[in-house]
């Protein structure tokens, strides 16, 4: 499977996902769109590992997050009335915890890193929040080892949702863990292949979908 099918799979699941928290908020398009974020965060990896400045890479990406939060905002203080980043800054932030990675030898001192970045992550309001930025950061360091990339991937979202499922709603967000997991099947049969070159598909997609979804729902507010 392609790097480009993986996108067009991310970007079917991330639209049924916001379609699903627009307009039918606990349904099954919302357990769908779990399988958007591990995709997200393993191309990420992808991206990071084939880009030749990585620099210029994460200047591209937050000018884009921050392009993005204004349909985001829109959308999620009008549906939550809170505020949240947009899911590129947690991917920024998984990202920047590569980098520091790669730059510090003394492995403790990095993972104590990594916890900081998410603590700041889930601070200062990210989506997905440390579990986000943890997930890109062990999608790259166990990248060459697919079992223990799903077993510590599957681990930290069931710490994620245990509370969920015990207090809240056992079966719908067992169904969520599912379909969070279900996302490493597509990712397991990546073939290291780009595929069809969609340089900005996904930076184009994200903030015009999320854009088209508020105006929609704002049209039915007022028509209501």
């Amino acid at each position: 499977m392609s790097s480009f099918v993986l996108k067009l799979i991310g970007i079917i699941s991330m639209l049924c996902d916001h379609i699903g928290f627009a307009f039918f908020n606990h349904s099954f398009l919302r357990i769908i769109g779990r399988i958007a974020f591990p995709i997200f965060a393993f191309q990420a990896v992808i991206g990071y590992e084939h880009t030749k400045d990585v620099k210029k890479h994460l200047i591209k990406m937050m000018i884009f997050a921050f392009i993005s939060q204004i349909p985001f905002s829109l959308l999620y203080i009008t549906l939550k009335q809170r505020f949240t980043l947009n899911v590129m800054f947690t991917i920024i932030l998984g990202l920047f915890s590569i980098i520091l990675f790669n730059k510090i030898n003394n492995r403790i001192i990095c993972f104590i890193v990594l916890l900081l970045i998410g603590c700041l992550g889930s601070i200062i309001r990210v989506d997905y929040g440390i579990f986000g930025i943890v997930t890109i950061f062990l999608f790259y360091y166990f990248k060459n080892n697919k079992i223990k990339m799903f077993f510590y991937f599957s681990i930290t979202f069931l710490i994620r949702y245990l509370l969920h499922i015990i207090f809240i709603d056992p079966i719908y967000y067992s169904l969520i863990l599912l379909g969070t997991l279900t996302a490493f099947i597509p990712i397991s049969l990546y073939n290291k292949k780009e595929g069809i070159k969609t340089k900005y598909l996904f930076y184009l997609f994200y903030p015009l979908h999320l854009l088209i979804i508020y105006l929609i729902y704002l049209f039915f507010q007022l028509f209501h």
